[in-house]
């Protein structure tokens, strides 16, 4: 028996725990069919699978081993502030870094991340929806949490160290604290890094912009009593944990980023002598608020403002830690990516990104979700490809065990898998994306969906006054029908077109509805989040 299955305000038609999903296209504007009853409908292009793993099958044959890979995920850089997506020295931030991969590599204009920090990251370590996982916003200092959130959860460095390579994390984690939910808990091999956010940690020193935390002894000693984590931790799987260093000042935070590229560019050169392959996600800590650049670059931007010498900053360890891997001789070998985990967080303006798009992080208008995208791999991927083909940072999981070897046929049946597996789309000389549909969560709510050019929102974040997208906007569920754009003339979502200039209002309906299924066929975890 049927019964409503509630998403955003829109009632959809599922049949409970035994909801039927669709294999085939949910609608005609659709091309993609599933493989499986738990995976993510993909376009198939089994021609350019091929070539990419002719390209594959040779490097191996030549090396040995399966390639490293190495994410560099930054935090809350927005769309438009790389040079290679409009930004750079145009906004008085030049990153020739980032900029000479884009060039040497392929850009992606069309990924997506999700609506904040926390439901990215565990997106791409997992890959599946936040709304699965139950991690849909930050944890933070104080949060109660029903069930340890990686309790069952595989994680794309746990099966590729599995699979024989050492995964790290460097950087920041931000997916819990708590043993049982530290990286080093959860799969990683090492982690060197923070468990928290860069404002976390500087804002208990920060009488400027919290004197009402700072000066006030007994708010100050309520604060401290959360107990919440303070140290640059190193950690291994085998439950070692030390700290490295205690952060108590805003001057040891802005020196973190600078720790952080050292310890990668170490342990490239280190792990470069093994046999093993290596699976390195290193995640920055800025340019999240507040901002505070080391005493290297302070001033180094033509802007001089904070979150732009802190972009130099960030592209300048990007740099460095690219010419490891060459100097290490595993340039040619290491699959690289670079991405932000969303669009830049404007209620902290001027201390903050930019985005040509409507929104920010907080929201899942294009601001809040389309972040740059650039894959970089020398010899393998063709330079100066640029390609809007729809990427989902989702789709790094499955990318990755591809890459490393892992057999996806093998992983668990009990759960949906939403990620897809891109490599052929990245490595083929005129590789095409095999990903139709991208999914905008807003917590715990569907807000929107994206097909080829059109998006779809149900649910729309309206701010009270100008960038206060977080902390002063109405998230309403539109009217009668969704309200429907065409990315390709008007990216800026101002003017829907639904009803007016858009025959696919219905065929989006029904892809929502396929959506929902799965769902119902495999609930979510409720964390208390």
């Amino acid at each position: 028996m049927f019964k409503p299955f509630i998403i955003a305000g829109c009632v959809l038609l599922a049949s409970g725990l035994h909801a039927e999903i669709v294999s085939g296209p949910a609608s005609e504007l659709s091309r993609a069919t599933a493989e499986t009853f738990n995976r993510q409908p993909f376009i198939h292009r089994p021609d350019q699978d091929a070539k990419a793993s002719q390209k594959l099958s040779a490097l191996e044959g030549k090396t040995g081993k399966q390639p490293n890979i190495l994410i560099f995920l930054v935090d809350d850089m927005g769309y438009g502030d790389p040079g290679a997506f409009g930004g750079g020295e145009m906004i008085g931030a030049a990153t020739p870094e980032m900029d000479s991969l884009a060039a040497e590599g392929l850009k992606l204009t069309s990924t997506y991340s999700q609506y904040t920090c926390t439901p990215t990251r565990a997106a791409i370590y997992t890959g599946r929806l936040p709304a699965r996982t139950g991690l849909i916003r930050p944890i933070l200092a104080g949060d109660d949490l029903r069930v340890n959130p990686w309790e069952g959860e595989l994680t794309v460095a746990g099966l590729l160290s599995d699979a024989g390579y050492h995964s790290m994390l460097v950087g920041k984690w931000h997916i819990g604290e708590d043993e049982g939910m530290r990286p080093h808990d959860v799969g990683f091999d090492e982690f060197f890094g923070f468990y928290k956010a860069q404002k976390e940690y500087t804002q208990a020193f920060d009488q400027r912009r919290f004197p009402d935390l700072v000066l006030d002894d007994d708010k100050y000693a309520r604060y401290q009593s959360i107990g919440s984590n303070n140290d640059l931790i190193y950690g291994l799987a085998d439950g070692t944990t030390e700290t490295v260093e205690i952060i108590d000042s805003i001057e040891a935070m802005a020196e973190g980023d600078r720790k952080l590229r050292d310890y990668t560019v170490s342990r490239i050169a280190e792990l470069s002598k093994a046999d093993k392959p290596f699976y390195i996600s290193h995640s920055f800590m800025k340019v999240h608020a507040d901002n505070f650049p080391s005493q290297e670059f302070l001033g180094a931007s033509a802007s001089k403002f904070p979150y732009r010498d802190n972009m130099v900053e960030v592209d300048a360890y990007i740099g460095d830690i690219v010419r490891a891997l060459d100097d290490a001789g595993v340039l040619e070998n290491t699959f690289i990516f670079v991405t932000s985990d969303n669009g830049p967080q404007m209620d902290s303006w001027p201390d903050s990104g930019y985005t040509p798009f409507r929104g920010a992080k907080g929201t899942t208008w294009e601001g809040g979700v389309r972040v740059p995208g650039i894959a970089y791999w020398k010899g393998m991927i063709e330079p100066g490809r640029v390609s809007d083909g729809l990427f989902d940072l989702m789709d790094l999981f499955d990318t990755a065990l591809v890459l490393g070897g892992v057999d996806r046929s093998a992983l668990p049946t009990d759960r949906y898998w939403d990620g897809i597996d891109q490599t052929s789309f990245l490595l083929a000389t005129e590789g095409q994306s095999k990903r139709e549909h991208i999914y905008n969560w807003l917590g715990a709510q569907l807000a929107a969906i994206r097909m080829r050019e059109y998006k779809a929102h149900l649910l729309v974040s309206l701010p009270q006054e100008k960038f206060l997208y977080i902390d002063m906007a109405a998230v309403v569920p539109t009217g009668l029908a969704p309200w429907l754009f065409n990315l390709y003339i008007d990216p800026k979502e101002e003017y829907p077109v639904g009803h007016r200039l858009n025959a696919w209002t219905a065929s989006l309906g029904a892809e929502l509805k396929a959506h929902a299924a799965t769902f119902a066929k495999f609930p979510p975890k409720d964390l208390g989040l």
